[in-house]
């Protein structure tokens, strides 16, 4: 008898009827997923990383994630969670890109926006311009992010528009960026990339190189080199990473890298829209042995109705420990 069986009579109806209605509600994202996955994800009962992530974007309203997923408020996050750990300072914000003082614009600072990812510009020795660079934050302002791939909690944020220290990455020393994925406070795997050098390599919670690369740099030829100084840094990351995701069931922590010290970088709830991959199998493989969906807050708060037909048959699945097998 399989661990399925042992699911009442009930509860698989139920489950099999809450797929069909998620997949019927939210066409596109599903259609989205096949073209860019190729399979057909179960919406109602994920146990693969991909569906797990497609859940989330369709059920899981954590209103943590809004938080987190708000570049000012996570700074806030992150320094209430882990205090002695480096940060860009915030320079300037504010909701009129018109407003930005001209005098933050003529050294190296960044200019992002809050509410998105790829909503960034370096300025290095006063260029580009304050005229092109307000002109293209305005825009930001104006653009909703998330939409096209369902990542709900972008679009509670407050649109604003702020400027941040520039720090010197360490490009071709070490490393530039370092990501943490967390599954309630147990690390699954280290991503770190040079992204000027366009290298990288994948780690496991012990700080050793893993085989297999990821979607940004997959050749080969552009594995990132070891040293101690990459070793320490992401031992570090390991360390504080944690005490930051706090009891979240899986999000991403990112750092970013300097000749000195490690600073904390953003927080990623939807970890590539939901559609990375890597070439070696046992990473996603990790992340759905530790993601623990019992954890998640659609499950950890009451419901009614129907959901809650549905939110009690998943529980059930979560106890017989065959939903992210």
């Amino acid at each position: 008898m399989t661990a399925k069986a042992y699911l009442s009579r009930t509860d698989r109806v139920v489950l099999s009827v809450a797929r069909l209605w998620l997949t019927l509600r939210h066409p596109v994202l599903v259609v989205r997923f096949v073209m860019k996955l190729g399979y057909l994800p179960n919406t109602a009962v994920p146990s693969r990383y991909h569906e797990l992530l497609l859940w989330r974007k369709i059920l899981d309203r954590n209103p943590l994630f809004v938080t987190l997923t708000d570049k000012l408020a996570a700074k806030v996050h992150i320094r209430d969670a882990c205090p002695e750990i480096a940060m860009p300072k915030t320079l300037w914000s504010g909701r009129d890109a018109t407003d930005i003082p001209p005098g933050l614009l003529v050294g190296d600072v960044m200019v992002k926006a809050n509410h998105g990812c790829a909503m960034n510009i370096f300025v290095s020795d006063g260029e580009p311009d304050r005229t092109a660079i307000v002109r293209k934050a305005s825009r930001w302002l104006k653009k909703r992010y998330g939409r096209r791939n369902g990542e709900w909690a972008y679009w509670p944020v407050v649109p604003t528009v702020f400027v941040e220290e520039r720090l010197a990455l360490s490009s071709g020393t070490i490393a530039t960026d370092i990501k943490v994925h967390v599954c309630s406070g147990v690390i699954c795997h280290v991503w770190v990339e040079d992204k000027h050098a366009k290298r990288s390599l994948l780690f496991d919670r012990e700080a050793n190189p893993l085989p297999g690369r990821d979607p940004d740099y997959p050749g080969e030829d552009q594995v990132l080199p070891v040293n101690a100084r990459l070793i320490a840094h992401v031992r570090q990351a390991i360390s504080i990473a944690p005490a930051i995701a706090g009891d979240l069931d899986y999000v991403r922590i990112d750092f970013l890298v300097t000749d000195e010290r490690l600073h904390a970088g953003e927080i990623t709830v939807y970890s590539a829209a939901g559609y990375g991959t890597w070439t070696n199998p046992t990473i996603a493989a990790e992340i759905e042995r530790l993601w623990r969906l019992d954890q998640s807050a659609f499950l950890r708060r009451p419901h009614a109705g129907v959901v809650r037909l549905y939110a009690d048959a998943l529980r059930a699945r979560c106890r017989r420990g065959t939903t992210n097998r």
